[in-house]
Parts: structure tokens; C-alpha cells; sequence
């Protein structure tokens, strides 16, 4: 038997699919665990040598929270105030 073409061609078992949380085909089916995300963990599989971090880091999505808060930020998180009028000279 050898190892190289004649080989690749009884590969047709698929060990990963579809993962339902990061959308990768990563979710081995017989673990039942994801490879990428770590899913069903409730925490997002993360590693410090991977570029998957710049990928998924905050900024990378739609930053509903976070693009107002530098605002709100400046002016000291004030709510339920009226802006002062401004005379016009």
C-alpha cells in the first residue's frame, strides 16, 4: 500500500461539520465539540499565538455598546439632563 495518491482517495468520512456557533467546519461529530470556538462552552475558545484573536477581538463587529461610550464617557455618563440653549449672536 502506498501513502501518497492512491491513499487520498478512501478519504470520504467526515469527522468535522458545520459548527452552529462560528459557522467554521470545525464541529467534530463524534466529540461533539467544536475545534475553533469550543462550542457548546459557554466561552469562546481564544489562544495568544493565534490570528484568529485579531479576528474575533472587540472592534472587529458592530460595536453596539462601545462606539458610544467615548462619548457618554466625556461627558461624566450624565443621563435625563436637557442640553443648555445657545444664544445666537
Amino acid at each position: 500500500m502506498t501513502k501518497g495518491t492512491t491513499s487520498f482517495g478512501e478519504r470520504h468520512n467526515k469527522s468535522h461539520t458545520t459548527c452552529r456557533r462560528c459557522g467554521k467546519v470545525s464541529y467534530h461529530i463524534q466529540k461533539k465539540e467544536c475545534s475553533s470556538c469550543n462550542f457548546p462552552a459557554a466561552k469562546m475558545k481564544r489562544q495568544n499565538f493565534s490570528k484568529a484573536k485579531r479576528r474575533r477581538t472587540e472592534g472587529t463587529g458592530r460595536m453596539r455598546y462601545m462606539k458610544t461610550l467615548t462619548r457618554k464617557f466625556k461627558n461624566g455618563f450624565r443621563e435625563g439632563t436637557q442640553a443648555k440653549k445657545r444664544v445666537q449672536n
